[in-house]
This record gives C-alpha cells, sequence and structure tokens, in this order.
C-alpha cells in the first residue's frame, strides 16, 4: 500500500502534532537542567489545547486513512475533545500536589501526553490491529503514572496491580480479535459487519467478541472486572486518579461503541445481552459497595464503576438515542468527577494529603464554599435536578424506554436513589457533624478547576441543548 502524500494526511494531523510535540517535550525535559520545572506542565497544557483547536477545525464528514485502519469522524471528534480536556484539566490539578510531594518531574505531563496519543488513537481506530496498538500505547503509560509517586508502597502497589490485570485485559482481548479474524477473515470494521450480514454468526465469533468485550470492560472498569479499580484508585497519586477517572474512560467508551456499531451491528442481540448484564452488575455493585467506604478516593472508584453501568444503559438500547445518551453522559461524568477530585485535592493538612470521609466533618463551618461546592457535585453524581448530573441520567434512561428496556431504566433509577444514600451522608457530615481541624486553603490552579467545574454543574441546563444537539450529530455519524 502506497503511504499517502503529506497533504492526505489531514484528518489525522493533530495526532501527528501531539506525537511530535510530545516527542520534543521530552528532549525539553531531558536536556533542561531544572529537573522539576514547572515549565514543561504549562507546555503539555497548551500542546493539549493546540490539538483540540485542531480536532475542531476539522471539515465535518468521515474520511478514512491507512486503507481504513483509522477513521475521522464527528463521533471521533466529540470524543477526542473531552478526552483532550480531561487531560488538560488533570495535569492542572496536578502541579501542587507534585510540587508538595517532591515528585514534580518533567517526566508526568510527557506520559499523560503520550497515554492522550494512544486515547486519540483509539477513538478513531477502524479495525482491531489499529485499535489493539492505540490502547497499548495508552496503557504503557498509564502503568507507569500509577506508580509515579515510588516512594510510596501503596502507589507501587497500584503501579503493579494495574500492570499485572492489565496485561491479563490485553491478552483476552487480542485473543478475542484472533478469534474475530479466524471466524471473518478480516480485521477491518466494516469488513466484519459486511461478513456478519452475508453468513450466519458461528459460535466461535461470539466467543471470540465476549473475549474482546471482557477485555475493553476492564478498561472501563466494569463488573466483573472492576476489582484493580478501588486498589489503583486509592494508592495511585490523586491527579494520576483524577485522569484515569475521566479521559480513559471516555476512550475505552469510545472503543466499545465502534466495536458494536460498527463491527457487529448484524449480531447486536448477542451483544446487547452481554452489555445489560454488565451494566446491571456494575450499577448494583457500584450502589452497594460504596456504603461501607471511609476512604474517599475509594468511595469514588465505586461510585465511577456505577457511573459506567449507567452510561451503558444507553448503549444497551443499540440506537442513536442511546449512543447520544452515552456521549452526554460521558461529558458530564467527566466534569462531575474532575471536580469530586479537586476537592479531594484540596483536602490536606500541612504536607499531608487526608483521605478519610470522616475528616470532613463539619466543614460547611471552616470552609463554607468548598463544603458547598462539594454538596452540588455530589447532588449533581445522584442524578438530582436541575444540576447536570440529572440530564446525564435522564437521556440514557429515555434511550433504555425508547427501546422497550423499561425493567433496565427501572434498575438503573434504583440503584441511584440507592447510591444517593451514601452522596448524601457524605453532605450530612459537612453540614450536621462536630467540625474537624481545617484543611489548608485551596491553591490557586484546584480552586480554579473547582470553580470551572462547579458553574458547568449548577448551571448546565442553560446551554445543554447545545451538547445534545452535538452529540446528536456525533451519534449520528455512526449509524
Amino acid at each position: 500500500m502506497p503511504l499517502p502524500a503529506f497533504q492526505d494526511l489531514a484528518p489525522i494531523y493533530p495526532e501527528i502534532f501531539l506525537a511530535l510535540a510530545s516527542m520534543a517535550l521530552l528532549m525539553i525535559g531531558v536536556f533542561s537542567r531544572d529537573e522539576d520545572n514547572p515549565s514543561v506542565s504549562w507546555i503539555a497544557i497548551a500542546i493539549l489545547v493546540a490539538t483540540g483547536a485542531l480536532i475542531a477545525g476539522q471539515d465535518a464528514g468521515a474520511r478514512e486513512l491507512f486503507d481504513g485502519a483509522f477513521l475521522a469522524d464527528d463521533f471521533g471528534r466529540f470524543m477526542k475533545l473531552l478526552i483532550l480536556a480531561g487531560a488538560a484539566l488533570a495535569i492542572i490539578l496536578s502541579f501542587d500536589y507534585l510540587k508538595t510531594a517532591k515528585i514534580l518531574k518533567f517526566e508526568f505531563p510527557v506520559l499523560v501526553l503520550l497515554s492522550t496519543l494512544g486515547m486519540l488513537l483509539l477513538a478513531s481506530a477502524n479495525n482491531l490491529i489499529s485499535l489493539y496498538l492505540a490502547l497499548e500505547l495508552q496503557s504503557l503509560a498509564l502503568y507507569v503514572l500509577a506508580s509515579f509517586r515510588r516512594d510510596a508502597v501503596l502507589s507501587s502497589e497500584a503501579g503493579l496491580k494495574y500492570f499485572v490485570l492489565g496485561a491479563l485485559s490485553s491478552g483476552m482481548l487480542l485473543y478475542g480479535c484472533s478469534l474475530i479474524y479466524g471466524y471473518t477473515g478480516t480485521v477491518g470494521f466494516e469488513g466484519i459487519a459486511a461478513v456478519l450480514e452475508n453468513t450466519d454468526r458461528s459460535v466461535g465469533l461470539v466467543f471470540g467478541l465476549v473475549f474482546v468485550l471482557a477485555g475493553v470492560a476492564f478498561k472501563l472498569s466494569a463488573v466483573p472486572f472492576h476489582m484493580w479499580t478501588p486498589d489503583v484508585y486509592q494508592g495511585a497519586p490523586t491527579p494520576v486518579t483524577a485522569f484515569f477517572a475521566s479521559a480513559p474512560k471516555v476512550a475505552a467508551f469510545a472503543m466499545l461503541i465502534r466495536i458494536v456499531q460498527e463491527a457487529f451491528p448484524a449480531i447486536a442481540e448477542d451483544w446487547r445481552q452481554i452489555i445489560i448484564a454488565i451494566s446491571v452488575a456494575s450499577m448494583v455493585l457500584g450502589a452497594f459497595a460504596a456504603i461501607g467506604q471511609t476512604n474517599i478516593k475509594r468511595l469514588m472508584a465505586y461510585s465511577s464503576i456505577g457511573h459506567v453501568g449507567y452510561a451503558m444503559v444507553g448503549l444497551a438500547a443499540g440506537t442513536p438515542s442511546g449512543v447520544q445518551g452515552v456521549m452526554i453522559y460521558l461529558a458530564i461524568y467527566i466534569v462531575m468527577t474532575l471536580g469530586a477530585f479537586a476537592c479531594i485535592l484540596a483536602m490536606r493538612r500541612g504536607d499531608s494529603d487526608v483521605e478519610e470521609i470522616a475528616e470532613l466533618n463539619g466543614l460547611s463551618r471552616n470552609q463554607p464554599m468548598l463544603a458547598f461546592m462539594l454538596t452540588v457535585l455530589l447532588f449533581s453524581m445522584a442524578g438530582i435536578p436541575p444540576l447536570a448530573g440529572f440530564f446525564a441520567k435522564f437521556y440514557v434512561f429515555l434511550a433504555a424506554i425508547e427501546a422497550e428496556l423499561f425493567w433496565l431504566a427501572v434498575i438503573g433509577v434504583v440503584t441511584s436513589v440507592v447510591s444517593a444514600f451514601y452522596y448524601l451522608a457524605i453532605i450530612a457530615r459537612m453540614y450536621f457533624q462536630e467540625p474537624a481541624a481545617d484543611f489548608e486553603p485551596m491553591t490557586a490552579k484546584v480552586r480554579f478547576v473547582l470553580g470551572l467545574t462547579g458553574i458547568i454543574t449548577l448551571f448546565l441546563f442553560i446551554p445543554i441543548q447545545f451538547l445534545v444537539t452535538a452529540a446528536e450529530t456525533a451519534a449520528g455519524s455512526l449509524f
């Protein structure tokens, strides 16, 4: 296959720019005498913003490159912008934490950029090989980030657990891909779909699909492949946890949606059963397992498992409105999650992090603004109107109802009520318990992220139609 001319590579310009800029930034860090120079992180944020501008400036419509291995379309662009936003805000949250922990190294933003590059490629992957390569580029950087605080036992343990289980999930996904190729004779999503349209699906192909979905479910931390999530969320440095809980989730959902909607629409009844089972299990476990948690990062881990289940309700519908609902959910989920982790980063006394939920007692008396913003974010996660989280759940449940999955929507509503218990328990602590010792004042960067996410959460109901329209257009490119 002849290589395309440079001007024909326009759909992949953002990824090329991000790759070259990441390597240039690595060289700047290597040859800089000041190893903990924060300017590297600021340059990384500028690179992410510039990459986002390149993506936003692309023409509408779909274009393929490299014999169909890379697909640039409206769906991919929407998901890529969410990924870039999550990565940029995670780096902003990392400045003061890394400096206080004495691990402000230039490698951190470079690893975030390289992982983000893998996520962008994953959102545009259009065959099994490009999907796997992009996934590994994303994952290898994430393994290092999880154990970035090498002087902490929990961080090293988090990195090791994530690596071992991640390697297992990658093996499962690769084995599934080999089965799919063996039974269809092609790795391209369009080719797989064409084969399934013209022939009856075999048991071996279904087995391959199950293995692929199991590998993707691990990346999403969906039940029953969630076992790594609480330990990694607790052990990893908090800004890394914030990154894990946002951008990689979007990339994994982009991968999952492309697989089921572009490669396997002909056997929708098969993969919908799997998605529904994972969705129900994730919603139930996320609702009940978080109740007994005393560490707020572990609570957020179980909360994220539950949110993955809610988002999958929309995908289980198997309709354009269902995919639209998932995209709306992910956009709002990123905002709520990063805001919550900004609050967690504000829980500091001296040079030490405070992660126990009991330490939030009486926060409204000592730091009323922090307590108010955390209350808004927790109410939003519970789905209380008119906050942003209400609209996230509304659109996925509506898609399930339109697809006549009434019982699935009912389970979603019931588990939302159960999950509201532990959110309300935190709010009750902040407003009705005797105050614990004061936290350190919030830094400017944490205050910026918290203010931005809080405002979006509070007032998204005003421009919500813009998000709905953008998601509808992006989801339409898949059907």
